[in-house]
């Protein structure tokens, strides 16, 4: 069998699904069409954007589908086009059973943890949030639960103490690519065996929100340090500030941690002033304020935003 003619039906979305199809492509695999997520408006302005998965798909005058539900309609035409392997990558829906039996060599997964580990929409981010100190990528087989099938093959990747959301999905694109390639002659010629997952092991992650990002300073310092890697780029993580009779959001653009002591005694969440740094305390340790965004406004350093706001050091922010 000529491998490289199976009809593979592709599913993602993501920046990392387009890094993964550019992958099949450049190893001239015969993918047939694309499955990606509906157009979406963003702004203010409400301009419709198109996925990165369509912009490459497009440009490789590959077939798109873009249904708004995986309904019976969908289900038809995936049966027309006849696939012999489905492969998924972020995705952003569940899909249902009926279609992942449909091809003769299967449903493949690539999910960026150590399954059974971090099951769930956003594995990249809930692993930087636990501190974790290395993560990986799942080759799996797909089943109608989620992140449950066999395990195909795992990669382990290291996460470093300053990588954030945005520099560990980039590492683990090629990881994932690589697998991937590695994989899919290997399943077809029937070369190696699945492996069933330990059910008893499993960690489940939700989906990221923006409200998700508002810094809870009775955390400890490295907690916050996390979630200020974890949400990078989106939806990065903010505070509150009472100034007088007034409300203000601010976005933490970039800190760092100090996980010592303070010199001084400070509430939590206090803003003050030490070894010519601008922190804040925390339950243990305290975040140093680098640069700051009020909201509507532009990022500012730290050391212009107090000489424009006097009251700043000395507040509590919530």
């Amino acid at each position: 069998m000529d491998i490289k003619k199976i009809k593979i039906l592709f599913f993602g979305t993501s920046e990392i699904a387009k890094e993964i199809l550019e992958a099949l492509i450049r190893g001239k695999y015969n993918v047939i069409a694309v499955l990606t997520q509906p157009d979406k408006k963003i702004g203010r302005e409400q301009l419709i954007r198109k996925g990165l998965v369509k912009e490459f798909s497009e440009i490789n005058k590959i077939p798109i589908l873009q249904p708004l539900k995986l309904n019976k309609e969908a289900v038809e035409k995936i049966k027309e086009l006849e696939p012999d392997l489905i492969i998924v990558i972020a995705y952003g829906k569940i899909i249902p059973k009926e279609i992942l039996e449909i091809p003769k060599f299967k449903s493949i997964n690539i999910h960026p943890s150590l399954l059974p580990k971090f099951r769930g929409p956003s594995p990249i981010q809930n692993a930087i949030l636990a501190g974790e100190k290395e993560t990986g990528v799942t080759i799996m087989l797909m089943d109608e639960k989620m992140d449950h099938g066999d395990i195909l093959f795992q990669k382990k990747v290291q996460i470093y103490p300053e990588d954030t959301t945005e520099i560990l999905t980039k590492k683990i694109a090629p990881v994932s690519s690589k697998l991937l390639l590695e994989t899919i002659p290997l399943w077809i010629e029937e070369k190696i065996k699945s492996l069933k997952q330990d059910d008893t092991q499993a960690t489940y992650c939700q989906l990221v929100e923006r409200e998700d990002g508002h810094i809870f300073w009775d955390s400890t310092a490295e907690d916050i340090f996390n979630k200020y890697r974890a949400f990078d780029p989106w939806p990065g993580i903010f505070s509150v500030w009472r100034k007088e009779n007034e409300i203000f959001r601010i976005k933490l653009t970039k800190i760092k941690s100090e996980n010592k002591e303070s010199e001084e005694n400070h509430e939590i969440g206090e803003a003050f002033k030490s070894e010519g740094k601008i922190k804040v305390q925390t339950a243990k340790g305290s975040i140093v304020l680098e640069e700051i965004q009020l909201e509507s406004k532009k990022p500012a350093s730290i050391k212009d935003f107090v000489n424009g706001h006097k009251d700043f050091v000395g507040s509590r922010l919530k």
